[in-house]
């Protein structure tokens, strides 16, 4: 084990973790195959909420609902959320009872495409963890519902190292997904009304507050 996998591990030793009913969560979602936040994400996450500590969520790509109980058991907020994938509204609603939170998500089922100019917001934390080729097209309306002040978070913009490579290096299928989130990254980190940070953690993690 090289120096760098040996101060991650030590880090991951100092995460005080999660519930028990979000571990089991997690453990069942990733025997499924099915994509939830990273262990540096959800300790992010929680540092975040702990801050900003908001009222109004909202969550782009919900999943089975994991951050999305993650953020309700580390805040007071309502949540809204969406998702795009039918097969995973059931048993995020499930999960939603089962951890007592139902009364705090409001779960859409749509592309977020349509959703996002449904919405009248403002939401003061807004959570990006869809499609990762789609985040420059749902920017505009992400910025018109985040409120002043508010925490706008983009998960995975990193793409595994393929960000850092040149257009050549990245696979040809991947192609169009890197040229959009490079694009995402630049408009994010040189907007007038944002001030942003991108984190080395799990695949990526943008942080960015309105001005």
């Amino acid at each position: 084990m090289d120096r760098i996998e040996r101060m991650h591990t030590f880090l991951a030793s100092m995460d005080t973790g999660n519930s028990d009913f979000l571990n089991r969560l997690e453990e069942e979602a990733r025997d499924a195959y099915v994509p939830i936040i990273r262990r540096e994400t959800q300790s992010v996450l929680r540092v975040m909420l702990a801050s900003v500590k908001p009222k109004n969520i909202l969550e782009v790509g919900c999943a089975v609902g994991f951050s999305a109980i993650l953020m309700c058991e580390n805040s007071d907020a309502h949540i809204t959320t969406i998702e795009n994938y039918e097969k995973r509204i059931e048993p995020a609603r499930e999960n939603f009872k089962a951890a007592g939170v139902s009364d705090r998500v409001d779960l859409i089922f749509g592309d977020a495409q349509d959703v996002l100019p449904e919405l009248d917001g403002p939401y003061d934390f807004i959570f990006m963890d869809a499609a990762k080729g789609q985040y420059i097209h749902f920017l505009p309306e992400v910025m018109r519902l985040l409120s002043p002040g508010g925490m706008l978070i983009s998960d995975n913009v990193l793409q595994e190292g393929d960000i850092l490579e040149s257009h050549y290096a990245v696979e040809r299928r991947n192609r169009t997904i890197y040229k959009r989130m490079r694009e995402y990254l630049h408009e994010i980190t040189h907007r007038d009304d944002l001030v942003t940070t991108i984190l080395p953690i799990g695949d990526g993690l943008a942080v960015s507050v309105k001005k």
